[in-house]
């Protein structure tokens, strides 16, 4: 059975649930969806703002992404 490895970063906002930032399974990692959170204080980044909050949520992925030893250059 392939093993499994959670993967969290300071970087992004934790998990505000019952899961991980990602699971990494052999060579693939598996994301969970990020929201437009600012990792340091927990507010909402621009409210009201799509284009600040898309590029949080993308900024955050990246961070776990980074964490998981992947980038979004590999994203699928």
């Amino acid at each position: 059975m392939t093993e499994r490895k959670t993967v969290s970063t300071s970087r992004a906002p934790a998990a505000i649930g019952p899961y991980s930032q990602a699971v990494r399974a052999g060579d693939l990692l598996f994301c969970s969806g990020q929201i437009p959170l600012d990792p340091s204080s927990g507010e909402i980044v621009g409210p009201g703002d799509i284009q600040a909050q898309t590029r949080a949520c993308l900024k955050n992925l990246q961070a776990v992404l980074e964490a998981g030893g992947a980038s979004l250059e590999r994203v699928v």
